[in-house]
């Protein structure tokens, strides 16, 4: 979280709408953090997103005319999107996923490990580690739950370098960035 992975695909699909190309962008329905029908970045860009439930209705709900197909939030697909969007690239429309590829345990979470592998293409963004400032691979939950899926944000998750990242602690003390009086 936290590295600009939403953003790039809204910078993306935008970039193709002003070049007037038929661009289709898609979103999990249980995503309502920001908005239902919108693809919102934690910086406040947006672009209009249709929910959907799987990736069965995402398939059936692409448009012929759809040359650039947006997803985001990959991870929350379940693993049909694999072969959705290699249906969808041989079909000669440019796939845009945008996703985690490692859970809040540091655990491969599919399907963007196995996307990953497919692309032709791979931007792999790297979130600011919120305790040292290094590289931050890692999602660290900050609050206790053992769900494999908590929608949130800075409420419930920080990025965090492989040297500050514990999964197993179970709730994190969060970086004090103004020390107390």
């Amino acid at each position: 979280m936290f590295s600009g992975k939403s953003e790039e695909l809204i910078r993306r699909v935008i970039r193709y709408n002003l070049a007037r190309v038929p661009t289709q962008t898609f979103k999990p329905e249980l995503d309502t953090r920001y908005a239902d029908k919108k693809v919102v970045s934690h910086s406040n860009m947006s672009v209009e997103a249709q929910p959907v439930k799987d990736s069965a209705e995402l398939l059936s709900t692409v448009e012929d005319r759809t040359i650039v197909v947006g997803i985001d939030e990959g991870q929350f697909f379940d693993i049909g999107l694999i072969e959705v969007a290699t249906m969808l690239a041989n079909a000669g429309k440019r796939v845009i996923v945008a996703g985690l590829d490692l859970d809040y345990l540091g655990r491969p979470f599919e399907p963007i490990p196995s996307l990953m592998l497919r692309a032709e293409y791979l931007t792999k963004s790297l979130a600011v580690c919120h305790r040292c400032g290094g590289p931050g691979l890692f999602t660290q939950r900050v609050v206790d739950s053992d769900e494999l899926v908590v929608l949130g944000a800075t409420d419930s998750y920080e990025a965090r370098c492989r040297h500050c990242f514990d999964p197993h602690e179970a709730k994190q003390t969060r970086l004090q960035l103004v020390p107390e009086a």
